[in-house]
């Protein structure tokens, strides 16, 4: 065979089937790494606002804290998206139809590298105004605008990285992407501090230290699927956009890009009910959040362990083994979150002081902390059955719940409270325990009365290579 053939996947060492074996190994093999890693990649934006918040100012540590919702509405659509990528080369993968697989990954890449460009000029264009319909205060305006800009202006080494790391998770390798997410979170780390400590950039600094570390974590993805010899491998010849799998990538991401984006669109609102209540309000919102993002992270990565493995199985008609599979990761999203919350109400004035230790910021911090984090079990279910139906190639249904949830009801919700009932900050904080309670309900039911096959993708008159 000559150097650069591609090699069968199941002699490739990183790569896992999962439609074989133990469920509850693979989920853990899979879900593990990938949670170490989210943690890692959370140090971007934690490391950023811990520094600003202890060396800059507090206007400072505001800005950059709480401009996710925007970050988050044009990500969360490519994030989406490439999901859709992820479940096509999965189900292909788990079916062993390789050459699917070759052509999905190029079709991938091309789309990722034309959506960079666009998404780079967006994201600049829409800042200032996006600030505004966020009711941002003039003392955080500029910083807020300039992480922002410089944020969007190398958007495309995320994009890159978050593609190629998914392609790695379809075919069940999720150590790579967290041993890329631990290089790139230390050289962030190092710049932020060299950055902001002996160069006193402040904002510009901590974003252009993010938007580097987030360029090498891309070049490291590049180069593994570069050179891997297995059926995930990029050659620079074939990049071109393969129609067939480019309608599979949109059927399954086009409305999980929807989703995130406008569930993002709509939390630019609701923390315009949180910018009401000024600076002090809002330094303890974005410390609450940033703790809020790890405890979301086992649920998450078991969701995308649920993904992979549904797909996976569902590509060999394996139906009750895929269900069995979100089942189990239920269960250990469950006890995984209860783990980490239960210190996290404990300790929830010191976690706040960590970020900003001004008295009034840990109070508020440590009272969202205090009266939402009960809250998180309920999210384990429309995580990881939303997780599961995309496996299958529905991501139409998760859609049209959340933004229903997190979107209509949510702001529903907001609109009332604010105006009827009490416009204090825990009445409108409950606001997103609220969606997350109908988010559930509703996925619950779904789930348990849809059929998974038949949203496959795989088409069975397709030869394996």
């Amino acid at each position: 065979m000559a150097a650069h053939s591609i090699r069968h996947p199941m002699r490739a060492g990183r790569d896992v089937d999962m439609t074989q074996g133990s469920i509850i190994k693979h989920l853990i093999l899979f879900a593990f790494p990938l949670f170490i890693g989210n943690i890692f990649q959370q140090l971007y934006n934690t490391v950023d606002t811990w520094i600003v918040g202890n060396y800059v100012s507090n206007a400072a540590f505001s800005a950059v804290g709480t401009v996710g919702p925007i970050i988050n509405m044009l990500i969360g659509f490519f994030m989406g998206l490439s999901s859709g990528a992820g479940v096509v080369i999965s189900q292909y993968y788990g079916a062993k139809k390789y050459d699917r697989v070759q052509d999905t990954v190029h079709t991938s890449i091309v789309l990722t590298l034309i959506m960079g460009i666009v998404f780079t000029a967006i994201g600049i264009a829409m800042t200032p105004t996006m600030l505004h319909f966020m009711n941002t205060p003039d003392d955080v305006m500029p910083e807020s605008t300039t992480y922002l800009v410089i944020y969007f202006s190398g958007v495309i080494g995320l994009m890159l990285y978050n593609m190629g790391a998914g392609i790695l998770r379809a075919v069940g390798d999720s150590r790579r992407p967290f041993y890329f997410l631990v290089a790139s979170a230390l050289i962030n780390t190092a710049l932020d501090l060299l950055f902001v400590l002996a160069f006193q950039m402040g904002v510009a600094g901590v974003a252009l230290a993010t938007v580097i570390a987030q360029g090498i974590s891309a070049v490291l993805v590049c180069i593994t699927l570069l050179r891997t010899d297995t059926c995930i491998r990029l050659s620079l010849k074939k990049l071109r956009i393969h129609t067939e799998m480019l309608k599979k990538i949109f059927r399954v991401g086009i409305p999980a890009a929807i989703q995130m984006a406008v569930t993002s669109f709509s939390n630019v609102f609701v923390q315009s009910y949180i910018n009401y209540f000024g600076t002090d309000c809002m330094a303890g919102w974005t410390a609450y959040a940033k703790i809020d993002q790890l405890v979301m992270l086992p649920m998450q990565s078991l969701a995308l362990a649920s993904t992979t493995f549904v797909g996976q199985n569902l590509g060999q008609n394996q139906s009750a083994r895929a269900r069995k599979g979100a089942d189990t990761a239920l269960l250990l999203a469950v006890l995984s979150t209860i783990v980490v919350m239960v210190p996290i109400i404990c300790f929830s004035r010191g976690l706040t002081a960590f970020f900003n230790s001004k008295p009034e910021v840990v109070e508020y911090g440590s009272m969202f902390l205090r009266y939402i984090s009960p809250f998180y079990v309920l999210c384990c279910v429309n995580q990881i059955y939303s997780g599961a139906l995309r496996g299958a190639g529905n991501s139409r249904a998760p859609m049209i719940i959340m933004l229903c949830s997190f979107v209509v009801f949510r702001q529903i919700y907001l609109f009332v409270v604010a105006r009827f009932i009490s416009n204090t900050i825990i009445p409108i904080a409950m606001g997103y325990p609220a969606g997350w309670f109908v988010c559930s309900a509703a996925t619950f039911l779904y789930y348990k009365h849809t059929s998974l096959l038949e949203n496959r993708l795989v088409d069975d008159s397709v030869s394996n290579t």
